[in-house]
């Protein structure tokens, strides 16, 4: 079932050392501010959880895993601030997910585009079926992606980020996201995805917690200037996102 709330809904639930964080919005599971503001304080939160030992990322229903950013928001933006403020919520998630001390599996189950994206690449092992597509949009509207291009960059390398970039308009499949890896499993169905996810989550979370924090640190290794680095990504996006071509661009996507 998916949510009705215009905040959307974020839910954790906590069973044999896995946390699973569940984010849902009506509009294909996309972030409002909010909803990115409360998933950053979640990720700190069950970081410190000497409870946990894994988590496991996942969106509501069975359609798109996350649309990115909302439209309704980022339409709205009208000063350099309200962009700053706007492009700095996926940037703070994707260092939210960077610094926690827990492995995080990210359960794909549908398309993904802009800023969800960023959220797999952020992950540290994907779980995906074949319906997982996969698409950089931005640039049609005359903005780019320079918030989550470190973390696509870190997965899949600058050829990869390109090919996403420069071709806003193409699905990329999950067998080329696998290939590139941003994926690290593709499943035919949800069903079978999720039996394999739960086998793999479980046997995972019976390991040394210590050895599971020293392991994440080492993939992480080199990117703590993204502290400073994504929020002045943010900055020079919440410009681009003023500019008349951006503007021209929005209302037409409006109308």
């Amino acid at each position: 079932m998916s949510t009705h709330r215009p905040n959307g809904s974020l839910y954790t639930s906590i069973q044999n050392s896995i946390a699973t964080i569940e984010f849902g919005h009506p509009a294909s599971n996309s972030f409002v501010i909010d909803l990115l503001d409360r998933l950053t304080k979640e990720l700190h939160k069950i970081s410190e959880n000497k409870d946990v030992a894994v988590i496991i990322l996942k969106s509501e229903g069975e359609k798109a895993f996350c649309a990115g950013a909302s439209f309704d928001e980022l339409v709205a933006v009208s000063t350099p601030e309200e962009g700053h403020r706007f492009f700095s919520g996926f940037a703070n998630v994707i260092n939210a997910m960077r610094t926690c001390k827990k492995p995080i599996i990210g359960r794909i189950q549908g398309k993904s585009v802009g800023g969800g994206v960023g959220l797999i690449a952020a992950c540290d092992y994907v779980y995906a079926v074949e319906a997982a597509a996969i698409k950089l949009s931005e640039i049609t509207i005359g903005i780019a992606p320079l918030v989550i291009a470190p973390a696509v960059e870190r997965k899949i390398g600058k050829s990869g980020l390109a090919e996403l970039a420069f071709a806003p308009t193409e699905w990329k499949n999950a067998y080329w996201a696998k290939e590139k890896g941003l994926f690290s499993k593709v499943f035919e169905t949800i069903s079978e995805m999720d039996k394999e996810l739960g086998f793999f989550s479980q046997k995972l979370a019976s390991y040394n917690i210590n050895a599971l924090e020293e392991m994440k640190n080492v993939l992480w290794e080199g990117t703590a200037h993204w502290d400073t680095l994504l929020i002045e990504r943010a900055k020079r996006t919440g410009k681009l996102a003023l500019s008349p071509y951006t503007k021209a661009a929005l209302e037409k996507f409006k109308k």
